[in-house]
């Protein structure tokens, strides 16, 4: 089995070493040899640690009939998207770790691929097997929840917040000298790189056509010192966490920082690892970790879904479903959203702010848990709250109507309970 790899950086050149590194074993468990054949590169004078052919044309790739895989590791969506659709049109197989890609096409190449293998388990959470964790070994269940921690850069810089007390400047600085963080950030630390994950798993899980703008997206750039003291006060972990949860016929998505305690199996993945819980209805909750991300780690969920090609000629049905999903389950709102709350509040340190600010909330049927009040300076104050299950457009209201009537001194601050 002849392959082609498309995008040959530190993922792609992983990709091909690992075939020649490896390639007894790889041969014995795939029952032939697979054989890294040529990559596409932009830059054919940069150097590179690989042993096989570079070209810069991707047409002379996707027109030799002797590849038999195309591997697409080159980033992007639109372009990488004609090619993948080219090459699926042509008969190859097709292995990619792109998520952005999927998030905003994989309901067009699964009806494109149709029967001819198209597989992605590197595209979330790297070197965890979840896509077929959830594609293969939990076909038997309606899938309850999934929550994932599944951005290693923003799950780095919460643990040593919170672990260290590192502020969240200090800490982006240090992760992108260390290469966890890209140059300009906003890609992970905004949420937008778990979210396409998400959206991977929320369509293999339930059958949800949905596109990042659909989904409640919100990222760790406002978390606080404060909001480090609030949740070691009560026990908490702050994390970025993807969540896909049934409520009767509705599927929540969302990504967003969370408070969970530190008590849970999900709250423990600290540092860059990832984890993934999945709860369903007849297994009840298994629990993935693992590296999400660099090159030996993905390239080994790559490598392995070119073995799986060559094993069963074809690949198992793309998005989990071999037919449409029977129940006719629909994306819930971001409004209808229901859980807890933290409110940080910057106020005037004076007699019936308190007040106002609880009727505020009890207008809109929200009721405090637990609260602190810490002095800022002699004039004002922090108020750190928590709320019982409230829902979202009730707390977004209630926020909106705290800052309008002037109540607070600085913006509020607001993150969503996991418990």
């Amino acid at each position: 089995m002849k392959i082609g790899i498309i995008g040959v950086g530190t993922v792609g050149a992983s990709v091909a070493n690992i075939l020649r590194d490896n390639k007894d074993i790889i041969a014995a468990r795939a029952g032939c040899e697979i054989v890294p054949a040529i990559g596409v590169v932009n830059n054919l004078s940069k150097k590179r640690d690989v042993t096989i052919e570079l070209t810069d044309n991707v047409d002379k790739v996707l027109n030799d009939d002797s590849i038999d895989v195309i591997v697409e590791l080159m980033g992007g969506i639109e372009k990488p998207y004609e090619i993948v659709k080219k090459a699926l049109e042509k008969g190859k197989a097709v292995v990619t770790a792109n998520k952005a890609l999927l998030a905003y096409h994989r309901y067009e190449l699964q009806e494109i691929a149709g029967d001819t293998a198209f597989e992605y388990e590197a595209a979330v959470a790297g070197g965890i097997p979840i896509i077929n964790a959830l594609r293969d070994g939990l076909t038997a269940n309606n899938i309850q929840s999934i929550r994932g921690i599944m951005n290693g850069t923003c799950n780095y810089m919460l643990t040593k917040m919170i672990g260290e007390g590192v502020d969240y400047d200090t800490i982006l600085k240090e992760s992108q000298d260390l290469g966890y963080a890209e140059a300009d950030p906003t890609f992970d630390v905004g949420g937008f790189d778990a979210a396409h994950k998400l959206l991977i798993l929320g369509s293999i899980a339930y059958g949800i056509d949905a596109k990042p703008e659909d989904i409640l997206i919100e990222g760790i750039q406002n978390i606080s010192p404060e909001d480090i003291d609030f949740a070691n006060e009560f026990n908490y972990s702050i994390k970025l966490l993807t969540i896909a949860k049934k409520v009767g016929e509705e599927i929540e998505l969302r990504v967003h920082p969370v408070l969970i305690p530190k008590e849970e199996m999900i709250a423990k993945v600290d540092g860059v690892m990832n984890g993934v819980s999945v709860i369903g209805d007849k297994v009840g909750e298994t629990m993935y970790y693992g590296a999400g991300a660099g090159g030996d780690a993905t390239a080994s969920a790559v490598v392995a879904n070119i073995i799986d090609i060559a094993r069963r000629g074809k690949g198992s049905p793309m998005l989990g479903f071999e037919k449409p999903h029977g129940k006719n389950l629909k994306l819930m709102s971001k409004d209808d959203i229901e859980t807890k709350y933290y409110l940080r509040l910057r106020v005037e340190d004076k007699a019936g702010v308190l007040a106002k600010i609880a009727t505020i909330l009890g207008e809109r049927n929200i009721s405090i848990e637990k609260m602190i009040q810490k002095p800022l300076n002699t004039t004002c104050a922090h108020i750190l709250l928590s709320t019982h299950t409230s829902v979202e457009k009730n707390i977004v209201a209630a926020l909106k109507t705290i800052e309008e009537t002037k109540v607070v001194t600085a913006k509020p601050a607001m993150i969503r309970i996991e418990d």
